[in-house]
């Protein structure tokens, strides 16, 4: 199986004729997702390389039954991109759009949470999602990801998302699902949403977690797994030499005085029974332990 999306998913690309939409858009499409439609107001009845183009997200639902939408817009339009599928019937939102002021975010997760329970927001600012061999929303590789299971993998961190696949990948490990939470201070996934997920799916047999220095969502992470999981979590949190009070990368990572981290989210994942590595390929290596033991 695979959390979020599978290979009956249906989606529509919000922003397709523009230039990342329509590149990351056409990838998927070759990758095998089944991206349906295309929104562009303005543009309706025109197409993208024979994917239909509609004016409103309520009017591409309508007439392909997509379920997913992935926004692919510039800043200043993205929360109005994300609200509108909402609006429009959709479930499962993936916004890879950078650079949204946080203000915004955290308005638009508001309202997607009072207005519309149903709705689940992936990112923005992030990798987005990927079901090896049935579905890929966003801008990650499939060349790097392996069918087949048994891992299911969830990062803040863009790049060390495509790093894990590839080391898991090169060892002959599959993935069930990868998801690219991102890294921006109001995401509208969350670690949690993904190992309850990656619990209650029978062929995740393990889970890497790679996080990041900034915020406390991996120490909320810890105690959740030490409550709450049965499958074993290998994790790597980056930034350890980061200095305190200094942006690194983007918004969402920076540190405070003592929370933020990475010795001590490190130190809360360990207490939760967590196998904390100290590199990437450390963390890959110490994952394909796990599995060949099963």
């Amino acid at each position: 199986m695979s959390i979020f999306v599978d290979e009956n998913t249906k989606v529509i690309v919000q922003g397709i004729t523009g230039g990342q939409g329509r590149f990351h858009g056409l990838r998927n499409r070759d990758y095998g997702t089944k991206i349906v439609g295309g929104v562009t107001p303005g543009k309706g009845g025109t197409d993208v390389d024979g994917i239909p183009v509609f004016n409103s997200v309520k009017e591409a639902v309508a007439a392909t039954g997509a379920t997913a939408s992935f926004v692919s817009v510039p800043p200043k339009f993205a929360a109005a991109a994300i609200l509108e599928a909402a609006e429009g019937g959709i479930t499962f939102i993936v916004c890879i759009t950078e650079g949204i002021p946080a203000h915004d975010e955290a308005i638009t997760y508001n309202r997607l949470v009072e207005e519309y329970p149903g709705v689940r927001l992936l990112g923005p600012n992030c990798p987005g999602i990927i079901s090896p061999g049935k579905c890929n929303i966003g801008i990650t590789s499939g060349d790097i990801a392996l069918p087949g299971g048994p891992v299911g993998i969830v990062s803040r961190s863009g790049t060390l998302t495509y790093q894990a696949l590839h080391e898991l990948s090169q060892q002959g490990i599959g993935q069930t699902t990868c998801v690219g939470i991102g890294g921006d201070p109001v995401p509208g996934t969350n670690f949690i949403d993904c190992l309850a997920a990656f619990e209650a799916d029978p062929e995740t047999k393990a889970v890497m977690m790679i996080g990041e220095i900034g915020g406390s969502e991996e120490e909320r992470a810890a105690e959740w797994i030490k409550a709450n999981m049965t499958k074993p979590v290998v994790s790597y949190i980056a930034g350890v030499t980061a200095p305190p009070g200094k942006k690194m990368g983007h918004a969402g990572a920076i540190i405070s005085g003592s929370k933020g981290t990475a010795q001590a989210k490190m130190d809360a994942l360990r207490e939760a029974g967590v196998h904390v590595c100290a590199n990437p390929t450390e963390a890959g290596q110490k994952m394909v332990e796990i599995v060949r033991a099963m």
